[in-house]
């Protein structure tokens, strides 16, 4: 019998750990390869790690909760064989070199695990979630630091800070006031915020508890909001080339290509187009600095059967053809309703779109995704009167026209940026190829 060992695999450039949410599998269970194994989940997705071999787990070295470093080994599973087999790893050639191999090996294990963590001031690990909680929750550094963790090596999991944080709220000492003396009161606006007046439910209402992603989004577009000053600009597309154009080659696309041609792709096409002549959208903030990116990644807003929203990523997305953009968009749309996607799948982002017209808004005021600079909403397609300019006259006929709603961070990027960007994707849908070839 051989040992594989089940290793954390990498999940994107800036992915360095997860944390483990479910271990779907119990020491003893037999294991078919590509089946489910544990769940796990990064600040931006939730994934399953699947077996790499058919065996038996013998086994696990964490526990829910607990925070793993990409590379770690989570499991043992026991196959049939007779070699020692490791994700990831190629088997180990013994030399003399090994003493300094060994040390080097060291070096950079030790150098992840200084630079991947949330560490406390005394180099004290700290998982994203237990960090979001404590900022949630209004614990400081030092009140996080004193905690004792019941976590591997001392770590403090969610159960030990939610533990601390109800303990402390109910210890906290009622104010009594003299009623001879009048209690003079002054109060910052820190006290101010934390005294918010509770939210009494009645018996008959219902408490729902925010799941894991909805607290992350939540925190997401607050912070959003507190760091970009946001600023709207909206124009209308007259798209009624596009909408022609479609409903005559949709049947023989999807014959073709095996995908549904929406309208989706189109726009992300036009957009990246735009982001091309005005690189100065395609950018973030960082301090005082503007990193002008090289690559065009556009995200692209999807919503998951919980409520919640995800962002998965095309990356490249102008040097994609309208085949290739319509299955990158079919793909991860899909994945994400159905829970698939990998954390890669929503790294490096540099503008996002999202389409608000899916569920018939025809504008909307979206929320930077940071720390990019701009978002664009597509609004509901509609069929309206609109006066036609010809060389015999106006007229008032029937066109098919839609809402661009582009917010932007205002810090960076002035008006006449934000409208010229928004005005050129409106230029690149309007001036559309009713006979453009697929």
């Amino acid at each position: 019998m051989a040992k594989f060992e089940l290793k954390l695999p990498k999940m994107g450039e800036s992915v360095a750990e997860a944390t483990i949410t479910s271990w779907l599998k119990e020491v003893g269970d037999t294991i078919e390869l590509d089946e489910p194994i544990l769940e796990i989940a990064t600040d931006k997705v939730d994934s399953e790690v699947p077996s790499e071999v058919d065996g038996v787990l013998v086994e696990r070295f964490f526990n829910v909760d607990d925070v793993v470093q990409v590379g770690q080994v989570l499991a043992i599973i026991e196959t049939d064989g007779d070699d020692i087999e490791s994700a990831q790893e190629e088997p180990v050639v013994e030399t003399k070199q090994d003493d300094a191999v060994k040390e080097i090996t060291q070096n950079i294990s030790l150098a992840r695990e200084t630079v991947a963590p949330v560490v406390s001031s005394e180099n004290r690990f700290y998982s994203p979630l237990v960090k979001n909680i404590a900022k949630e929750e209004g614990v400081s550094q030092n009140e996080l630091d004193a905690i004792v963790g019941t976590g591997k090596e001392g770590r403090v999991t969610k159960n030990d800070i939610l533990a601390y944080v109800e303990n402390r709220s109910s210890t906290k000492k009622p104010v009594t006031q003299s009623v001879e003396t009048p209690l003079i009161q002054t109060k910052t606006v820190e006290s101010v915020k934390e005294e918010k007046a509770p939210v009494i439910a009645s018996g008959e209402d219902e408490i729902i508890e925010m799941t894991r992603m909805g607290k992350l989004v939540a925190h997401h577009m607050v912070e959003s909001v507190q760091t970009s000053a946001h600023v709207q600009s909206f124009i209308e597309a007259d798209v009624t080339k596009i909408w022609n154009w479609r409903n005559k080659v949709k049947d023989a696309f999807a014959k073709r290509e095996g995908e549904n041609l929406t309208f989706t792709p189109i726009f992300m096409e036009a957009i990246a187009k735009a982001l091309r002549d005005f690189p100065m959208m395609n950018i973030s903030v960082q301090g005082n600095s503007i990193i002008k990116k090289k690559s065009i990644n556009l995200g692209m807003a999807a919503a998951l059967p919980d409520g919640n929203l995800i962002v998965p990523v095309i990356k490249n997305a102008d040097q994609l053809n309208l085949v290739g953009m319509t299955k990158q968009v079919n793909d991860l749309a899909n994945r994400a309703r159905i829970g698939k996607l990998k954390p890669d799948d929503t790294q490096g982002g540099t503008y996002t779109v999202t389409n608000v017209g899916t569920f018939g808004s025809i504008m909307g005021t979206p929320i930077i995704n940071q720390p990019q600079v701009g978002i664009l909403a597509l609004g509901a397609i509609r069929k309206v009167p609109a006066v036609i300019e010809t060389s015999e006259g106006d007229f008032i006929g029937i066109r098919y026209r839609m809402f661009l709603s582009h917010s932007y961070d205002h810090r960076v990027v002035n008006g006449a940026l934000g409208g010229q960007f928004v005005q050129a994707v409106k230029n690149y849908l309007e001036a559309w190829d009713i006979n453009r070839e697929i």
